[in-house]
């Protein structure tokens, strides 16, 4: 029997027939990279490949690198192996990456979500043989509400905070996240501040050509009491620090899918929890995995044991594939987040 298209090493998700890694997590040679966030686009890889809307953010984030783009849907030769990359609805410029050989196809999704947030290019399913996926939030009891409903919920506690005179300060990655907030939000309630590292990537995606509202970036002068009703959009560390603590009285939010764990946002000693994921809830796995069409899955991070039982129940080949993906955390920033 040969060798599987791809396979899973120490460094990350390996394709021997191209000599290419995806999102590996130690130096290689040729990485191909999903998404810009920190678990998946690390330093010091010699050749890097992503889509052409992941790039900036990539250079902003790791520097001088090597790196070539590809637009979505775009055949790429790597090796002798075709490779394509499509959307994965999880940050602007995510994506799926298909590698396809000799009638055998593979794809790994990454980070994904199916549900569009109007921010992100929406997800689209592409057919596989095999499919690695993560699973994050692979509980039932992790369901998203409606995008509307979301944002109807987010501008109604900004709206009574202002009215109340108080600064609504609301933490979420500086990648993705945060972007998402600023586009549900509606900037007529008040001016909109922002975490210098939520700042610097709004402008890194300014320059791409992605619409965000007017934001201005908080620094040691800026004159706070000049500035009534603000939203802070800040990283999910600087709550509860004095660096929030300047805006005086306020009430403090976390957007994460795991606000809708009970107890989990007197963890975070947060006023709110709203249940903002940038990853597949429940519904949205399955219904990932059924539209591939994949016989076999492997599982990554996130609830790995129970998911895996779950897809054998239902008639998958199901694997669980140990990986050094973080998902989404309730207990640190990415690392670029502390700038």
């Amino acid at each position: 029997m040969a060798d599987p298209l791809l396979s899973f090493t120490d460094r990350g998700i390996y394709c021997a027939r191209g000599d290419f890694y995806i999102d590996p997590w130690r130096p290689v040679d040729r990485a191909l990279i999903t998404h810009g966030h920190a678990d998946h686009s690390r330093p010091g890889m010699g050749r890097y490949l992503a889509t052409d809307a992941a790039a900036p953010v990539m250079r902003h984030r790791l520097g001088d690198i090597a790196i070539d783009t590809v637009r979505y849907g775009e055949t790429r030769d790597v090796g002798g192996v075709e490779v394509s990359f499509h959307p994965a609805g999880h940050v602007p410029g995510s994506a799926q990456i298909r590698v396809a050989h000799r009638g055998e196809v593979w794809v790994v999704s990454g980070d994904y979500k199916v549900s569009p947030d109007g921010l992100s290019e929406p997800f689209e399913p592409v057919a596989c043989h095999a499919f690695i996926t993560e699973c994050t939030f692979g509980l039932p009891v992790f369901k998203w509400a409606p995008e509307a409903d979301v944002r109807a919920d987010l501008n109604a506690w900004w709206r009574k905070n202002a009215a109340d005179g108080k600064t609504s300060i609301i933490g979420a990655y500086a990648l993705g996240k945060a972007q998402r907030l600023l586009t549900s939000v509606d900037p007529d309630i008040g001016p909109i501040l922002t975490h210098g590292a939520v700042e610097n990537t709004n402008a890194v995606m300014r320059a791409q050509g992605i619409s965000l509202p007017d934001t201005i970036r908080v620094t040691p002068d800026t004159d706070l009491k000049s500035i009534k009703g603000a939203l802070v959009v800040a990283t999910p560390s600087a709550l509860g620090t004095p660096w929030a603590r300047r805006f005086g009285r306020s009430s403090t939010a976390f957007a994460s899918g795991w606000m809708a764990l009970r107890g989990v946002r007197r963890r975070r000693a947060a006023d709110r929890g709203f249940v903002i994921s940038d990853h597949a809830d429940w519904d949205g796995l399955n219904t990932a995995i059924r539209e591939t069409g994949a016989e076999r899955i492997f599982v990554t991070h996130g609830y790995t044991s129970i998911f895996r039982r779950w897809l054998e129940d239902q008639g998958y080949d199901a694997a669980i594939v140990e990986t050094e993906y973080e998902g989404e955390s309730l207990d640190r920033d990415e690392p670029e987040d502390a700038a």
